[in-house]
């Protein structure tokens, strides 16, 4: 490690003072043009595919010299004690734990009902810091003894559960806090020193992740065998399917989502916490930022401007642009995302752009694919806030921590799911592009690990990042920083999805608070029922639902066919619903949603509605009968997809 700081120190002088680097020495030693292939080891990875990394910052650090109006440095606030636990336990719904006057509309007792054992003992640890904490302060809260949080009534505790506390609390005592740390850094091994026996490929989706961690971690003590991070030896994940079809980032109802982010959070932390991992959050200093404009604009500012003038717009408008621009140009051009633009060419078009892109009146045929490639890295650097955000960005780093690919690959799945919307959706747009790049990577010579180490500093080094760490650190940073990018886009197709056990638990606590309320209305209910069974003895056969007989109603209020029945079938899916009810008219083919605007096959989508769920779009390779049994209370309607 000494001999790698010592050449890193030899390639760049870093002045603490202003946080750039100096790039004459640089310059003066390095080849005359980096080599392309480069990544057949994560030594390679290390010493020569990240000179590509060191050139980027350096190239950064140019185009930010004598900038007219600085951005203001991003300043991180540090929690005071107690404040982490107690913004964590407000985030993940169980506020009501320390503060009695907190609304709790999602019924916190229906949440902890269907935690898993480390996801409990993740909000146990986060209450028992807390009490800690506000025992100091000689405040007299009452925060309620962890014992009788999990405690439902007509529960005992049990004599194994007892068992178990001491051994949790020995294994609390193990989290890092080493310097440094803030930001997730530390003397922590890189991938190549890392060891894990990872014989199976499959993502099991259906066991919480931090229990699946937990048993790795107890039953495979003193094995090791270790990773290879090249481009073709990256494990191939994939996730095993399920007969109740996967659900992705965009398929659910706001209100589900809400859950999710919470049940995400406790997952996530159990996960961590299993590693031994203690994660330090953080948030961003209130800055003076852009309003309107196109660079250096809060991205939901950026987003809820742009939908203004087109409704539904999820990714930055500009974004879209320059990538579509970038892809105009071709992608089998040398050096595409790695070779800069000119400097001050890029400077006078991004001035350009912000006085006549909305109007339309900006020149695109003049404008050359490697400026616009800068522009987009410039985009992404000049967000006031990272697009990972500050919250989460420590999270990020620390992935690299956990003790198998498959564990690091199940923390990012959880993190992204975490993000907010804006950045989740830009961050998914980049990913896409960045591996449409790769895909042409025998002409324009940009591989996995080339994109990825070119990449990592625009994404991860925000504004005042380099005055925040030391130089070794900053140097650790560059190979885990590349790394994680390396996975975002390899596994991006695994990363979006929402995991069945989450989903599970968002099913279990719809259910209990659907129990809650038949309680409150009990008579409601009953009048429901009666009211019920009389319209179903006065409907017509055909009308009745038969679902019990083997059919389901499928109903479309937004075309001319408003409802059909299909039989259930074992092989049943819902892409062959959507093709039979196009099929019962030629005319359907070419239907129209209810805003009057002509929508193709793919526009349309069978959904998942009531029952245990709010609102589900289906994947098409759902077994109906099957999720039938999972939601027997579901009613089934396809509508046009909105997203």
């Amino acid at each position: 490690m000494v001999t790698m700081v010592s050449k890193f120190v030899y390639y760049l002088h870093l002045s603490r003072r202003t946080g750039h680097y100096s790039v004459q020495n640089r310059a003066k030693n390095a080849p005359g043009k980096p080599p392309y292939h480069r990544c057949n080891s994560q030594d390679s990875l290390d010493e020569l595919a990240m000179d590509d990394y060191w050139t980027e910052v350096e190239n950064i650090t140019l185009s930010a010299e004598g900038d007219a109006e600085p951005q203001e440095e991003v300043q991180l606030k540090v929690p005071d004690e107690g404040e982490q636990e107690e913004a964590w336990l407000t985030e993940a719904g169980l506020a009501t734990l320390f503060d009695e006057s907190a609304s709790d509309p999602e019924d916190m007792m229906g949440l902890l009902s269907t935690l898993t054992r480390t996801q409990a003992a993740a909000v146990e640890k986060r209450v028992e810091k807390l009490q800690q904490t506000l025992r100091k302060r000689n405040k007299q809260h009452q925060v309620p003894d962890v014992r009788d949080i999990f405690k439902l009534p007509g529960t005992p505790e049990s004599k194994e559960d007892e068992a178990k506390s001491p051994e949790r609390s020995e294994n609390r005592k193990k989290d890092i806090t080493t310097d440094g740390q803030a930001m997730g850094l530390g003397n922590r091994a890189g991938p190549a020193e890392q060891s894990v026996s990872e014989p199976e490929t499959d993502i099991n989706l259906e066991v919480s992740f931090s229990d699946q961690a937990l048993s790795y971690k107890e039953g495979s003590k003193g094995s090791s065998e270790a990773l290879t991070d090249a481009d073709d030896k990256l494990p191939n994940f994939k996730l095993s399917r399920d007969k109740t079809g996967l659900t992705k980032v965009g398929d659910l109802s706001p209100q589900d989502m809400k859950k999710v982010h919470r049940l995400v959070l406790i997952e996530m932390t159990a996960l961590f916490d299993t590693a031994g991992i203690d994660l330090k959050t953080h948030k961003a200093v209130k800055l003076k930022v852009k309003e309107s404009g196109l660079f250096g604009v809060p991205l939901a500012a950026l987003l809820e401007q742009d939908q203004r003038r087109q409704p539904g717009t999820r990714v930055p408008i500009i974004l879209q642009r320059l990538i579509s621009h970038i892809e105009d140009e071709g992608l089998d051009t040398e050096g595409l995302l790695r070779i800069p633009g000119a400097a001050i060419r890029v400077k006078a078009v991004c001035v350009e752009l912000e006085g006549k892109f909305y109007e339309g009146l900006f020149p695109w045929e003049s404008l050359k694919q490697h400026d616009a490639a800068s522009l987009l890295k410039l985009f992404i650097r000049e967000l006031p806030h990272p697009l990972l955000t500050v919250e989460y960005l420590s999270a990020f780093i620390a992935v690299l921590k956990l003790p198998t690919k498959k564990q690091q690959l199940q923390a990012l799945n959880l993190l992204v799911l975490l993000l907010p919307e804006s950045s989740r959706d830009t961050l998914k747009a980049l990913m896409e592009f960045f591996q449409r790049v790769i895909d042409h990577k025998e002409q324009n010579k940009m591989t996995l690990n080339n994109v990825a180490v070119v990449m990592a500093p625009n994404i991860f080094m925000f504004k005042g990042f380099r005055n925040k760490i030391s130089e070794q650190q900053e140097f650790s940073l560059a190979t885990e920083t590349a790394n994680i990018v390396r996975l975002l886009i390899r596994y991006q197709n695994l990363l979006w999805t929402i995991p069945k056990f989450i989903m599970n638990q968002v099913r279990k606590q719809n259910t209990e608070n659907q129990k809650k309320m038949s309680k409150d209305r009990a008579m409601m209910k009953l009048l429901k029922k009666m009211a019920y069974e009389r319209e179903k003895h006065e409907k017509p056969l055909s009308e009745v639902d038969s679902s019990s007989q083997g059919f389901i109603r499928v109903q479309a209020p937004q075309f001319s066919k408003v409802s059909m029945a299909v039989q259930l079938t074992e092989e049943l899916q819902a892409s062959d619903v959507l093709s039979r009810f196009l099929s019962q008219d030629s005319m359907l083919s070419v239907c129209v949603c209810s805003s009057s605007v002509s929508v193709k096959r793919e526009d349309l989508c069978l959904y998942e509605i009531g029952g245990n769920i709010q609102e589900r779009c289906l994947d098409e390779e759902t077994y109906m009968k099957d999720l039938l049994e999972l939601n027997p209370s579901a009613e089934w309607f396809i509508k046009c997809i909105q997203r």
